[in-house]
Formats: C-alpha cells, structure tokens, sequence
C-alpha cells in the first residue's frame, strides 16, 4: 500500500513542474491571457494538493495554507500587485508559524549568523531598491515578513539544504522582482529568472517539508483508494 500510494501521489508533483514550465514558456505567446496565468496559479497550487495528499499532520495542513495562499497571490499578482503582495504576507505567516512549531534544538554560531542576515538585511535591501520611494515602506514591510519565513526556515528542525535553501531562494527571487522596479527595470534579469527561482523555492519547501514529517510519522492518508 505504501508503494501504491507515493505511485498515486508523485504525478502532482510532475503535473506542478509541468504547469510551472508551462507557464515559463507561454507566457508570452499569443493565446488567451488566462491560460499562463491559470498555469502560473495551478504549479504551487498542485504542490498544495501534494502535501495535503501525503500526510495529515497539523504541519501538513499548515504548509497547505502555506502553498494555496501563495498559489492565490501567484494568480492575484497578475491582477493587483498590491492584492498578490498582501496575499504572500499571508503566505509567509503561516510559514513562520509552521517553522516555530519545528524549531531546531540548538543552533552553531554560522547558523546563527544566517538567519539574523535574512531577517533583517532582507527588508533593508527591499527598502533601498525601488525606485519609487512612495512604495519603499510598505516593500519594506512585506520583505521583513519575507525574511522571518526565511529566517525562521532556516533555523527550522526541517533540513537546510532542502527547505532553509528553498527559503533563501525565495529570498532571492523576491528581491530579483522588487529589483525590476529599481535598477533591474528594463532588464530581462527578473523576467528570466524570478519565476524559474520561484517555483525552485517552493517546490523545495514543499517535498522537503513533507519528505521531514513522513520520516517523524510514517501515516498516510490514502484518498485515492476510496
């Protein structure tokens, strides 16, 4: 049954990498405008699907709220910029809660180290970078939310090279995209680059997240046989 199951689930986590490529590709393309974005959308809406599929912890349901809300803020963003960036401070916040609740035991001082730079060089940076300082503020804002889910991450019990690097690569893609509206603007750095970053970011968050409590706690919950 075990193996049936992770043979049911693993196609949502390829139809997600599809969608995401998908998207990268026609986004351009001469088609209606809601086919990328309903791609763009359903990529880390499929990885919410995944985790909710694979395990039914609290955690579990936490990192759905985590994807879904994202997913909602992927689709939003292309509406209302403001509306998208409210929805992935949403999105971080139930990240931080869900990293609290698996805080590591103990940290060396590098680690340390890390977690203090992405908390607090992360919303000064996205202060300093658009160019339109009517928006600096409220950037700024969202980017501290942005570096405590990173921080946090990062100090989390979950393994750092899977979800404390899928946090810093969210970082990264983030401030790639606040960077378009400042030096970068013009540029096809961000274009080319911040959705690619992106979906890295959550796809690594999310099978790395998932792949810590299978270990903790074996169960399943198999749907797909009823």
């Amino acid at each position: 049954m075990p193996r049936r199951a992770l043979y049911e689930k693993r196609p949502f986590l390829l139809a997600a990498i599809a969608a995401a490529a998908g998207y990268f590709y026609l986004r351009g393309a001469e088609i209606p405008e809601l086919i990328p974005i309903a791609l763009k959308g359903g990529a880390v809406a499929l990885l919410a699907v995944y985790a909710f599929l694979r395990h039914s912890s609290p955690d579990a349901r936490l990192l759905v709220w985590v994807m879904a809300v994202a997913a909602c803020g992927d689709v939003a963003i292309e509406f209302d910029r403001e509306i998208g960036g409210w929805l992935f401070f949403a999105s971080h916040v139930f990240a931080l809660g869900l990293y609290l609740r698996n805080r590591r035991g103990s940290l060396t001082p590098s680690q340390k180290g890390v977690a203090a730079a992405l908390l607090l060089l992360t919303p000064v940076i996205a202060f300093v970078l658009p160019s339109d300082r009517a928006i600096a503020v409220q950037t700024a804002i969202y980017a501290l939310a942005l570096g405590a889910m990173a921080a946090t991450a990062w100090a989390s019990s979950f393994p750092q090279y899977r979800v404390g690097a899928g946090a810093v690569l969210f970082v990264i893609s983030d401030l790639l995209l606040i960077a378009g509206m400042g030096p970068l603007e013009g540029s096809d750095i961000p274009r080319v680059y911040v959705w690619p970053i992106y979906f890295l970011a959550q796809f690594l968050i999310c099978t790395g997240v998932i792949q810590t409590l299978r270990k903790r706690d074996p169960e399943l919950k198999v749907v797909a046989s009823r």
